[in-house]
C-alpha cells in the first residue's frame, strides 16, 4: 500500500524555527517511501477544514504547530470515520507545548519527525465536550483567558512565563461559579474559582500533576476543581498547591472519571486546549477511550489493542 503523508505546518507557531527544518523532515520521510504534502495553514481553524476535506486520503498526519494546531486537527479527526483516521504524528513547536510533555516527545524537531516512521503507535484518549472535542484540557474560571489573551509575540519571546505575566495581572478579578457536579453517581454543589478536566501533566507550561498519576489512555480524566477562599490563608493554601502540584488541602476537591456533567444557573467561560470554548451553563464531558493514533518516542511502551492503518 502507497505511504502518504499530510505535513500541516502552523508557520507562526512558536519561534517559526520549523522553517530551517523543513528540508530534512521531508527527506527522513522520503527515505521511508513516504510521499509527503505539505500545507502551511492561512488562518485560524484552516487545518481543521482542510483535515475535513482531505484526512481519509493518507495514511499519515504529521503536525508542526502548538497544542492549538494539535486541537485543531484533532477536532477534524474526531468528526469522520474512525476507520479513516491516519496515524498521526508531532513536532511540538509552540510556545509551551503541554501535550507534548505530557507524551514525552522530543523537542528537537529531526528526532520528533523521526517517531513517524520509528517510534512506537500509542492511542491516546480524546476528550467530548458536548458537541465539540478537546486533546488535554477542558477548563472554566480563574485564568482560563490568559492562553489565548497573552499576545503571540510574547509567547514567542519569552515561552510559558508570558502565561504567568498574563495571570498575574488577574489575580484581583477573582469571580466565585455555583455550579452542580454529578459524576460516578456522585453530586456536589458549591462555588469554585476554577476548574479543570485533564488529561495532561502540565498546563501553560506548568506541572500541575504527577505523571504517575495520569495515564493517557486510561479512559479517565483528572478533574481539579478549586472552592472559593474565604480567607488570605485559603488563597495561600490554593497558590502553594497550583505551584507544587499537591492538591490534597481543603480548598481542593479531586477526583478521577469517564464523564462529568457541570450544571450552572448563569453561563460558564469555558476553554479547550488553551483556546476559547464558548460560554455554556451545562456541559457533559466524556473521555473517548483510545481514540486517535499518536507515535511517540520507541521508548515509551505501547499500550494494548494498538490500533493499525
Amino acid at each position: 500500500m502507497d505511504k502518504k503523508c499530510l505535513f500541516i505546518i502552523n508557520p507562526k507557531a512558536g519561534k517559526k524555527l520549523i522553517k530551517n527544518k523543513l528540508l530534512e523532515i521531508i527527506d527522513l520521510l522520503a527515505k521511508d517511501n513516504i510521499e509527503v504534502t505539505v500545507y502551511i495553514t492561512q488562518c485560524k481553524m484552516d487545518s481543521y477544514n482542510k483535515l475535513k476535506q482531505k484526512a481519509k486520503n493518507y495514511n499519515y498526519l504529521l503536525i508542526s504547530g502548538g497544542d492549538g494546531t494539535l486541537s485543531e486537527c484533532v477536532k477534524a479527526l474526531m468528526e469522520i470515520d474512525e476507520k479513516k483516521r491516519p496515524v498521526v504524528g508531532y513536532i511540538p513547536s509552540g510556545s509551551t507545548n503541554d501535550f507534548a510533555e505530557s507524551l514525552k516527545l522530543p523537542k528537537n524537531m529531526l528526532l520528533a519527525s523521526k517517531n513517524l516512521v520509528s517510534g512506537n503507535l500509542f492511542n491516546c484518549d480524546i476528550g467530548k465536550f458536548n458537541d465539540d472535542y478537546f486533546v488535554y484540557i477542558a477548563a472554566f474560571g480563574a485564568f482560563t483567558d490568559v492562553s489565548y489573551d497573552t499576545p503571540q509575540d510574547l509567547k514567542n519571546l519569552i515561552g510559558h512565563s508570558a502565561y504567568i505575566i498574563e495571570g498575574i495581572k488577574r489575580v484581583a478579578s477573582l469571580h466565585k461559579y455555583n455550579i452542580s457536579i454529578e459524576h460516578d453517581e456522585i453530586y456536589l454543589n458549591g462555588d469554585f474559582i476554577y476548574g479543570m478536566i485533564s488529561n495532561t501533566t502540565s498546563f501553560a507550561g506548568i506541572k500541575s500533576l504527577a505523571r504517575s498519576k495520569v495515564k493517557l489512555d486510561d479512559g479517565l480524566f483528572e478533574v481539579i476543581l478549586v472552592k472559593y477562599p474565604q480567607n488570605p490563608i485559603e488563597i495561600q493554601m490554593i497558590v502553594s498547591g497550583i505551584l507544587t502540584g499537591d492538591f490534597s488541602s481543603k480548598t481542593f476537591v479531586t477526583f478521577k472519571t469517564s464523564k462529568v456533567i457541570f450544571t450552572s444557573k448563569d453561563d460558564i467561560q469555558w476553554t479547550l486546549d488553551g483556546e476559547y470554548g464558548g460560554t455554556h451553563n451545562k456541559i457533559s464531558i466524556q473521555n473517548i477511550s483510545r481514540a486517535i493514533p499518536i507515535m511517540v518516542s520507541p521508548k515509551k511502551v505501547k499500550n494494548k489493542n494498538t490500533k493499525n492503518n
